[in-house]
Formats: structure tokens, sequence, C-alpha cells
């Protein structure tokens, strides 16, 4: 069975692996927030999870897959496939 915490694992992975910031947020010294263009996270909602990536400062997110919010072992294979791609395209 996939864990939330096994998901956020898997997904702090691939920000490292993209350069992508690992923060979906930073606070301002202000108090006020900035979203992190480029961050993956996960966005729990209907019982499942969806990976959303952030593409403006404002917050807005692309469902990364398409396929709304799944189970967790289906995102987490979803997730796996993905970075897979991403090494395969890396030099060795």
């Amino acid at each position: 069975m996939t864990t939330k915490r096994e998901l956020e694992a898997v997904v702090e992975r691939l920000n490292r692996i993209t350069n992508s910031p690992l923060a979906t947020y930073t606070k301002h010294e202000d108090g006020k927030y900035t979203a992190n263009i480029g961050n993956y996270h996960l966005s729990g909602a209907y019982g499942g999870y969806a990976l959303h990536r952030i593409v403006n400062e404002s917050g807005g997110v692309q469902d990364v897959f398409r396929s709304g919010h799944c189970p967790k072992a289906d995102l987490s294979r979803l997730i796996y496939a993905y970075i897979t791609g991403i090494e395969s395209t890396q030099t060795v």
C-alpha cells in the first residue's frame, strides 16, 4: 500500500532531478507568499491525489498527467514512469 509520505518522497525526488523548487511557496518578509514556478506537488481531493506543477507566480497549476485525482498507488506508478522518462533523456 502506498502512503502519502511515500508519494511526497517521490515528488521531492522529481523536483530534485528536474532542478525545480522544493517548496511550493516562498514567504517574503512582508508576509506575502509567491508561488515557486516549476514546483511539483501533490493535490489531494475526492479521496485521491494528483500531481500538480506551478505555472505562474499567482499559484496557477497544471495537472501533469491530466488524469484528475486517483488512488495513491496509481499516482505513484505514473510519477515513477515520468521520472524514468526524464532520466532516459539525460546523458550518462
